[in-house]
């Protein structure tokens, strides 16, 4: 065999090599977005909820608005967020003041009672399993992208192609979120 025929091959693996490192880069990244935009679903549908839940506790509790502005507060913050850690300071944040409608109504039997209070409950706490469920698959696909484009010798061509790392979806430990809540009248 000649010499041009044996340059030619290994080029030819090599660009192989290059173009199936890169589609595992693209589809990494594609299905990291995916993932983010099921997140963003969830978290959208449990935002809709809230004013829902609010509402229906004012009927009961009327004299509670400062519980009532901070859980606005901490959905308007969470709305805002723009990056993954962003979404999961804000999102710790609003579990919090969640906590706090959900302890008003410990205080109030009719709002306990009140079918439209507990098919709302129930949705909530159905979008948070969902939200959990969607926040370890993203996790999941920002932890393969991310070692992909650690690992040799695709952090070459991840690097050559502009290819970042992603951040996971975490829910800081807060100490204040982890304690019970405190309801006084």
């Amino acid at each position: 065999m000649s010499p041009i025929y044996i340059i030619l091959g290994i080029l030819a693996v090599v660009i192989i090599a290059v173009v199936a490192v890169y589609n595992g880069l693209v589809r990494l990244a594609t299905r990291t977005k995916e993932a983010w935009a099921d997140i963003a679903v969830q978290l959208k549908r449990r935002y809709d909820l809230i004013p829902n839940l609010v509402n229906t506790v004012k009927g009961y509790a009327s004299h509670e608005s400062a519980t009532f502005e901070k859980v606005t507060e901490a959905r308007t913050k969470a709305m805002s967020a723009q990056t993954p850690a962003e979404h999961g300071e804000a999102e710790n944040m609003l579990s919090g003041a969640l906590k706090s409608i959900f302890a008003l109504s410990e205080a109030y039997p009719d709002l306990k009672a009140n079918q439209n209070f507990l098919e709302l409950q129930r949705e909530l706490s159905d979008t948070e399993n969902k939200i959990q469920a969607a926040r370890r698959f993203y996790n999941g696909n920002v932890r393969d992208l991310n070692i992909k484009i650690d690992s040799f010798p695709s952090n070459l061509i991840a690097g050559s192609f502009g290819f970042t790392k992603q951040e996971f979806f975490d829910i800081p430990d807060n100490d204040a979120a982890q304690q019970p809540v405190e309801v006084k009248f």
